[in-house]
């Protein structure tokens, strides 16, 4: 079947809750796990591919690199479309990576502009007037701003994106989006004759999202969060382009004992570690003792534990905490060795007969899919907004995957996560 849309996420939660949106509208959905070593199947019956990188905190010319691999074999497969996806908070340094592959990407495909929109209203994430607002807070008065490998803290996309690109930023405000796709369209070709060249749009609700996808439906590239790639196809069956199914793929059931992994340290996550571990045995690591010591301890904690019960290994902390490790150990290599760790662990939990695995943390989740083998992923019910459980085999064994970004989810997340997937 021919292929509509490809898209490149810079991580793995990302890419998930990409493909989540996405697959709410019933078009098949393809999910890769980095880029695919061979081409695409001429028999794949999906119409939207979703290519997860690892990139979203790699040096730059490492990140562009790698979308560019991603590019290629979209092309490659047919796709005349494509996303750049990034996080809803925007998450980049003044080096980038959002502004550097989105350049790339417009010299690769032929776009003259772009916008970027990565508003999800749905989970509280709006722009207004080029603000990005985080709930009721701006994004640089949100616990964003002590994140420990992006602490974002300046609220203007515009200012946090020009420093990224070397065209000119422009703003679509809500003024514009509220009249409507034609005077979106019409701002955007001023724009052009103006040689802006990036479109930061303004979105506080899903009409406004709306608004934008029909205004920019047929530019070859577009950029943002999942909310408004999720208004695409939608308009691609419109414009007959494709025709929704009418029924929906069985999935898999999963049997097996289950455990959740976190590397994150949102506070949204802080709180449902401290939920979750009320209730189920917990294990926090320590990145200084984890850089003496290895997970050897971790996992002979993991062997003494019931497969089937609720059980949580996490290094999860405080933001003072989390500085602290950091100063002792470096910025990288903390993270490296909670992401090399929870990597251990989860072979051993597989080892162990563990199927279900719920995962917190975008660089955790990439670790993490990488140690097992993972590949190729379908997309199965969402858990939360942008957050669904997945499935896939490795070694021979179906396995079920919750790949949670850090500030997704309710306080109970992990527990409904479990609770869900005996629904499906």
């Amino acid at each position: 079947m021919a292929l509509l849309l490809g898209c490149i996420a810079d991580d793995f939660t990302g890419a998930t809750d990409l493909a989540a949106l996405l697959s709410r509208s019933g078009l098949p959905v393809s999910l890769r796990i980095g880029v695919p070593p061979t081409k695409r199947d001429e028999s794949d019956a999906s119409v939207i591919e979703v290519i997860a990188l690892k990139c979203r905190t790699s040096p730059v010319q490492s990140a562009v690199e790698q979308a560019r691999q991603a590019l290629d074999w979209l092309k490659d497969a047919g796709a005349t479309r494509f996303f750049w996806k990034y996080c809803s908070t925007f998450d980049s340094t003044s080096e980038g990576n959002i502004g550097p592959i989105a350049e790339m990407l417009m010299a690769q495909t032929g776009a003259e502009q772009t916008i970027y929109c990565p508003a999800f209203p749905e989970n509280g994430r709006n722009i207004f007037m080029g603000h990005l607002f985080v709930g009721e807070q701006l994004l640089a008065e949100s616990p964003m701003k002590d994140h420990p490998l992006t602490p974002m803290r300046d609220s203007s996309l515009v200012r946090l994106l020009s420093p990224q690109v070397r065209g000119k930023v422009g703003l679509a405000s809500r003024v514009v989006v509220s009249e409507g796709p034609a005077a979106l369209k019409a701002r955007l070709e001023r724009f052009k004759e103006d040689d802006v060249q990036h479109v930061i749009v303004d979105a506080i609700c899903d009409d406004d999202l709306r608004t934008i996808a029909a205004a920019t439906v047929d530019m070859p590239l577009l950029t943002g969060g999942s909310a408004i790639a999720g208004q695409l196809p939608r308009l691609y069956v419109e414009q007959g382009l494709a025709t929704a199914p009418d029924t929906h793929k069985l999935l898999p059931h999963v049997g097996g004992g289950q455990i959740v992994l976190s590397g994150s340290c949102s506070a949204m996550t802080r709180r449902q570690v401290a939920d979750y571990t009320a209730h189920s045995a917990g294990l926090k690591l320590d990145p200084i003792n984890l850089s003496k010591q290895g997970s050897a301890a971790a996992c002979l904690w993991l062997r003494q534990q019931p497969a089937d019960t609720g059980k949580i290994i996490y290094a999860t902390a405080e933001p003072a905490d989390v500085h602290q490790a950091q100063e002792r150990l470096g910025r990288e290599e903390a993270g490296q060795v909670v992401e090399e760790a929870l990597s251990e662990i989860a072979r051993e939990a597989f080892q162990r007969g563990i199927r279900r695995f719920v995962v917190a943390g975008g660089e955790t989740s990439g670790a993490i899919t990488q140690a097992l083998g993972i590949t190729h992923l379908t997309i199965g019910p969402e858990i939360a907004p942008g957050v669904p459980w997945t499935f896939t085999e490795v070694d021979g064994e179906m396995i079920a995957l919750a790949l949670k970004s850090g500030n997704f989810g309710s306080e109970t997340f992990f527990t409904d996560a479990f609770a869900r997937l005996e629904e499906a």
